[in-house]
């Protein structure tokens, strides 16, 4: 028995060894590679959309504030459905009601980029090389797109390679008519031929009608943002009534009950994403997308 036991500690050991040696040869991690797509979002949905401290700051105490009040309603009410609801409807309502605002803030933004690709083509037609106008523009960039534009002649003074640095510059804008704008500038970098005006410009007056066609369009999405407000308005008033009337409410209070204001507010949810769908421009996939992204 004892030599048994001794046997199986020695091949426990040697087990071990192999181990050991194997981890110490080859280490135990993974070499880094590129985030998923699910730890992307993620954090993406954290940081918000906001282009500065202060805006993504309000983002994520928005975030911190929707979580207690869902735990504070399940505490007081005894609807873990309801903490819920609630949770989801402090960041979820005004991102409701933001579709119009985002509309015509991409709208003006689409205006901005086309005032500094003007700019940029201004400065190459008199001459000026391609990174000097862009690092000229950055003094007087308009508002809407002056962080990207200082960002990029940022990286461009700190001998960022340019390419990399007008990829990173499109990626933060995130959009596809800025990629519009940038590929030419790639193929500018790569091969140094003439035209980069007459090509700037012509990109410049495609974003100029692209914009007034978004704005025409815009307004006339107006009904289907009424409807998500009107929507959203009368869905607030009843679970407020809901709230205060114990015995409206009493038939919610079940698990039955719960399980029916689950399947309400899946349906209710859906409904308003779609709805707002319909009152946003239709998405056009990105032109410089880099893979992983």
């Amino acid at each position: 028995m004892t030599t048994q036991l001794l046997a199986m500690l020695a091949f426990l050991m040697i087990a071990s060894g192999i181990v050991m040696a194997v981890f110490f040869l080859i280490g135990t991690r993974k070499p880094p590679g590129p985030p998923s797509m699910w730890r992307a979002r993620l954090r993406r949905f954290w940081v918000g959309p906001g282009r500065t401290a202060r805006q993504r700051a309000v983002h994520q105490g928005t975030l911190i504030t929707a979580l207690i009040a869902g735990a504070v309603t399940w505490l007081l009410t005894g609807w873990p459905v309801g903490g819920l609801i609630v949770a989801l409807a402090i960041p979820g309502v005004p991102w409701l009601f933001s579709a119009s605002t985002a509309e015509k803030r991409a709208v003006a933004r689409l205006g901005a980029l086309e005032a500094w690709t003007r700019r940029v083509s201004d400065y190459v037609r008199n001459g000026i090389g391609l990174q000097a106008a862009i690092i000229a523009t950055a003094r007087t960039a308009p508002p809407l797109i002056d962080h990207e534009v200082r960002r990029l002649a940022a990286r461009l003074q700190a001998g960022t390679s340019p390419e990399e640095a007008l990829r990173a510059f499109a990626d933060e804008l995130n959009d596809y008519s800025c990629d519009e704008v940038v590929a030419p500038l790639i193929l500018q970098i790569a091969d140094s031929g003439e035209g980069l005006h007459m090509a700037l410009s012509d990109v410049a007056q495609g974003l100029a009608e692209e914009s007034s066609t978004r704005a025409t369009v815009d307004g006339e999405r107006s009904t289907a943002r009424f409807t998500v407000r009107f929507l959203t308005g009368a869905t607030i008033a009843v679970l407020a009534f809901g709230a205060i009337n114990s015995a409206y409410a009493a038939p919610y209070r079940t698990v039955l009950g719960q399980l029916v204001l689950v399947g309400l507010a899946v349906f209710y949810m859906g409904l308003m994403l779609w709805v707002r769908a319909l009152s946003l421009p239709e998405y056009r996939p990105r032109l410089l997308r880099r893979e992983g992204r």
